[in-house]
């Protein structure tokens, strides 16, 4: 019991330490050392789509909502 514990921990920090490894491999790669952005309002391919934040949605459809003149 207490062998396969350790073996567990070990098979664990050893995929975590591939991870950060990997990690490390594309900052050091990237020219200013940064990874880009994934905010959606950054991407041109969902701008293109007319997709948006969904935070910009709701502000947007909000304002529409306030516009709109009830009878």
């Amino acid at each position: 019991m207490q062998a396969e514990m350790i073996a567990t921990l070990l098979i664990s920090g050893l995929l975590l330490a591939a991870g950060m490894a990997l990690l490390l491999v594309k900052v050091l790669g990237q020219k200013n050392g940064r990874f880009s952005s994934q905010h959606i309002h950054d991407s041109k391919a969902m701008r293109e789509r007319g997709i948006h934040c969904v935070m910009d949605q709701d502000r947007e459809l909000r304002a529409r909502k306030m516009l709109k003149i009830e009878e």
